[in-house]
């Protein structure tokens, strides 16, 4: 065709014989007979030469006197091509870069955060404790002084009054009713008896705070080993729980279902002799919607024992814990340790304590901050999220190697997710199927996670790993953000800003504990720089930290580097570099996501709960987290897709997608049925498809109200 195309080409100048002035217009497409002068004999066409010649092993036309060789085998071609490609330069298939919005300069006021004296120079010695039990303390728990919040809480409970207390996270409020439930239990006149019962209820918001708990109130018991401590939580066997109710359990732990759950089907629990209800980390326990068995449970001890002694414990007070407070505990002493609040401990009337709800509620809550915690944000565009996390990872547990880092996510699926990726891409290398083997510095990397869809025994075997390890990096959502005392941890992350300041103080609570260092960094877009003022609002104050000042540590790193000739060396960090290491990580991260089809399900299905998770913001926040501001494609490219995904609604569970079977057809459902009932209901739901909204849901009620033996079939 290209032969042909030159010799039209080359003719088109030529003379034409009649009509040579006007030119022979034709249709485009239509070949021009050759046409020879009057005359004269017709001109024979001639071999025109082909200028673009094809490789040999593609050429039609061939000299004589050269024998054509043999066409290669597709294989072959094949392999020659991806050598071919090997040996080119790495291309850039990310624009990582380009089109991303312009980051905003924050401009934060320096507030005067509120600081809590974690210690105190007193020592356990100086109360009225049993020889045994200050032992105990001192050598079992090495604890030889008191901090603030145990100094003011044990001697009021001591007395034997219910309590209020609040105080910052990570301050020893466990040992703060540890200490005098046990002395109190220890020293009653009559000993107690296995089969006694609960004495003590502690209810605790979350399954390891309930197993951290258990195992600081075995260490106190160590003494005295006639009382028994036990824990019930979800994800265990009620069948086992059952046998250790019914040989007895004098101090019971445990989280609120699974309690709830026992009180309605296990006739061997009692509460005769329950003298002391404790309620840790209360905000939490109303916030995850436990407020309903909450109630069941007051109501049930209530029914059997009223004079009981009460405590509540939280790290912030809101009005759901006042409003707790009110219905459980009789005349109590409110105990907060900030320094701008009265130190010494007042009673409060239901009434003050009221009119304090309502003036907290209109003004902004100030949190107390642990004062060895430093406190990062870092402005991330949508684009450059994933590759952010990865670098700050390499730079703090790869490069330093002393870190123990926390990364809270807003939904399980994300952290799966993210685990999966992290751990092929960064830990073992591109392509690796067994990270952990890996050779050279990266294999220090060791990634755990930890959520609410974990079966029970995964999530105590990975809560007593990260426990017991001194680096590493756990990937949870906030089941781990409340009550956990998780030691050595250096840097919590927040890679979704939490929906409240609240949350956002229980987060790097896990570090700075104990009068220990820290480190806390917060991940935001530029769309939503304005939660730095909300933060400052509450007297809490960030520092930031440049994005490319993470991105430059990629540098240090060599399976990101791109190869090519280079010029002379610069002294600093050379920032088209970074960049191009950059996207060499991107592009992992998208050829793993890429190179099997679940990978990509899974992608998907993380980005899907991102967005829902989005939408949950509370409405005083929707100003700065609101679904409209995102740009779909840009959030993809942090989830290793390379395209805006589409039809994102229509993606099946995790549990569904193995379960879900085709739906039958018509002809095969009546086949199925059974007597006119089955065929009533077809039909029923069949024609009331096409019933208008309001009246389908009208009927559905009334459906519900009748009972099934008076429904009457259709005429």
């Amino acid at each position: 065709m290209a032969a042909d195309g030159m010799l039209l080409l080359n003719l088109s100048s030529a003379p034409r014989g009649r009509g040579h002035g006007a030119p022979n217009r034709q249709p485009k497409g239509v070949k021009r007979k050759l046409q020879s002068p009057p005359g004269n004999p017709p001109l024979k066409r001639k071999p025109a030469k082909n200028t673009f010649k094809k490789p040999a092993a593609e050429a039609d036309v061939r000299e004589k006197g050269n024998p054509s060789p043999k066409p290669l085998p597709k294989k072959q071609l094949a392999d020659n091509r991806n050598a071919s490609q090997k040996s080119k330069p790495f291309i850039k298939t990310s624009s990582l870069f380009r089109n991303n919005p312009e980051i905003p300069a924050i401009h934060r006021k320096v507030v005067q955060q509120v600081q809590e004296n974690v210690f105190t120079t007193d020592s356990f010695s100086q109360l009225e404790l049993h020889p045994h039990l200050i032992s105990t303390i001192n050598t079992v728990l090495k604890i030889s002084s008191m901090t603030s919040v145990q100094k003011q809480t044990i001697p009021v409970l001591l007395q034997g009054k219910d309590a209020l207390v609040r105080s910052q996270t990570g301050s020893g409020k466990t040992l703060a009713y540890g200490i005098p439930l046990v002395q109190s239990l220890q020293g009653m006149e009559s000993k107690i008896q296995r089969s006694d019962g609960p004495y003590a209820l502690i209810l605790v918001p979350t399954r390891e705070l309930a197993l951290q708990s258990f195992d600081t109130i075995q260490k106190l018991l160590k003494p005295f080993a006639w009382i028994v401590p036990g824990v019930l939580m979800g994800g265990e066997k009620r069948k086992s729980e059952k046998a250790r109710l019914r040989k007895g359990i004098n101090i019971l732990i445990s989280t609120p279902g699974r309690l709830v759950d026992h009180i309605k089907s296990t006739e061997c629990i009692h509460f005769r002799r329950t003298q002391w209800l404790i309620i840790d980390e209360a905000d939490r326990i109303l916030d995850l919607g436990f407020e309903k068995d909450v109630a069941v449970i007051l109501n049930a001890l209530n029914a059997v024992r009223e004079t009981r002694q009460n405590v509540l414990l939280s790290a912030t007070l809101t009005e759901g814990v006042t409003r707790l407070a009110d219905i459980s505990l009789n005349d109590p002493i409110s105990i907060s340790i900030a320094d701008e609040i009265q130190k010494a401990p007042k009673p409060t009337s239901q009434t003050e304590r009221q009119v304090s709800s309502s003036s907290d509620c209109m003004d902004p809550e100030n949190f107390a901050v642990p004062e060895k915690l430093k406190q990062y944000f870092m402005m991330v565009p949508s684009k450059l999220r994933l590759v952010t996390l990865a670098a700050f990872i390499l730079e703090k547990c790869k490069f330093e190697k002393h870190h123990k880092m926390i990364i809270f996510f807003s939904s399980c699926e994300q952290v799966e997710f993210h685990y999966e990726l992290l751990l092929k891409v960064l830990a073992g290398g591109p392509g690796s199927e067994q990270p952990e083997r890996s050779s050279g510095s990266s294999a220090c990397l060791q990634f755990l996670r930890l959520h609410g869809d974990m079966a029970q025994e995964e999530r105590t075997e990975v809560f007593q790993e990260f426990l017991k390890s001194k680096t590493g990096i756990l990937l949870c959502t906030d089941v781990a953000a409340r009550g956990l005392d998780l030691p050595q941890v250096t840097w919590i992350v927040q890679y979704n800003a939490p929906a409240s300041p609240a949350e956002y103080i229980h987060r790097i609570g896990r570090t700075a504990r104990i009068g220990c260092h820290g480190n806390s960094l917060l991940v935001l877009a530029p769309s939503e720089a304005e939660y730095v003022s909300l933060l400052a609002s509450h007297k809490i104050n960030v520092s930031e930290i440049k994005m490319e000042k993470v991105l430059s540590s990629l540098v240090k790193d060599d399976r990101f580097k791109l190869h090519k000739p280079r010029g002379k060396k610069s002294c600093g960090v050379d920032p088209q570099e970074v960049r191009e290491r950059a996207t060499v990580l991107q592009t992992r991260f998208e050829d793993y996501i890429h190179s099997k089809e679940g990978n990509i399900w899974w992608a998907k299905k993380a980005l899907q709960s991102f967005l829902c998770a989005y939408t949950t913001y509370p409405r005083n926040l929707k100003h700065i987290f609101h679904i409209k501001s995102l740009h779909l494609g840009h959030i993809a490219k942090s989830f290793g897709l390379r395209d805006a995904p589409q039809n994102l609604t229509a993606l099946p569970t995790a549990g569904s997608k193995k379960k879900t079977k085709p739906r039958p057809k018509r002809s095969d459902l009546l086949k199925r049925t059974h007597g006119k009932r089955r065929l009533a209901e077809i039909l029923r739901s069949e024609y009331s498809s096409g019933m208008d909204t309001a009246g389908s849901s009208k009927v559905k009620k009334k459906r519900k109200q009748r009972k099934p033996g008076n429904q009457q079939l259709p005429t």
